[in-house]
């Protein structure tokens, strides 16, 4: 799996800054799967999807939205890869849930089709979304998600700024008040780092620590490398 924290840098068009990444991950795959549901802005399927396919074309990858099929169950299992684009993270899963995915897809990545999350996409993978930094608009059967890795994202993590006068929460402060009620541990991914999942081995790639929270434990940076958590 490739778990980013988000599609766009600043300065930079969708997945400009990850796709030399993606061309090598995905290499002799001609086809992935974009699973739109998380629908950024309110924006439609089809809107997302050709976003999503400008940038991939420029990799030699076709894409092929899931709304496009009459049976999107069926589309997971014959998918060569997939990809999760980001938006808001409740009404992603609440769609997951209602089209019967969320085991389909831990089971075909756990088999080996490979995986590529962004933002909410990336939130999926960790084992529930208590970390998302999206507004609960919809109420899904359950805020328990795939759970491929052994801990939580917070995406998009920002550090507090000194020079600032806004007086609310840090990411910081929410992640610990997660931790007043909840044992899992928080990776806060800064914009342009992502992680590479490879069996049990979880690398954390571009040019940025991440910040690991633990219950209990003061905050940690990790540099990139292979991370043990």
């Amino acid at each position: 799996m490739i778990i980013a924290s988000t599609s766009t840098i600043y300065g930079s068009e969708y997945l400009e800054y990850i796709l030399p990444e993606l061309a090598i991950f995905f290499k002799g795959i001609d086809e992935i799967l974009f699973i739109s549901y998380a629908r950024p802005s309110g924006i439609s399927h089809q809107a997302y999807t050709n976003i999503a396919s400008k940038a991939f074309n420029q990799i030699g990858i076709e894409v092929k939205g899931i709304h496009d099929f009459e049976n999107p169950i069926k589309a997971v299992q014959k998918a060569k890869a997939i990809f999760t684009g980001g938006g808001n993270t409740f009404v992603l899963v609440n769609a997951l849930y209602q089209n019967n995915l969320m085991p389909e897809i831990k089971r075909v990545v756990e088999n080996g089709t490979l995986y590529f999350g962004t933002s909410a996409g990336s939130n999926i993978t960790g084992v529930n979304i208590k970390t998302t930094n999206d507004m609960p608009i919809v109420y899904p059967p359950s805020f328990d998600t795939l759970g491929l890795i052994p801990f939580n994202l917070n995406p998009h993590y920002l550090d507090p700024d000194s020079t600032s006068k806004h007086k609310g929460e840090t990411r910081e402060t929410r992640i610990k008040e997660f931790h007043t009620c909840n044992k899992i541990s928080v990776l806060g991914l800064r914009e342009g780092s992502w992680l590479e999942v490879k069996d049990e081995n979880i690398i954390l790639k571009g040019e940025l620590t991440a910040r690991l929270f633990r219950e209990s434990e003061k905050p940690v940076e990790i540099n990139p490398g292979i991370l043990a958590i």
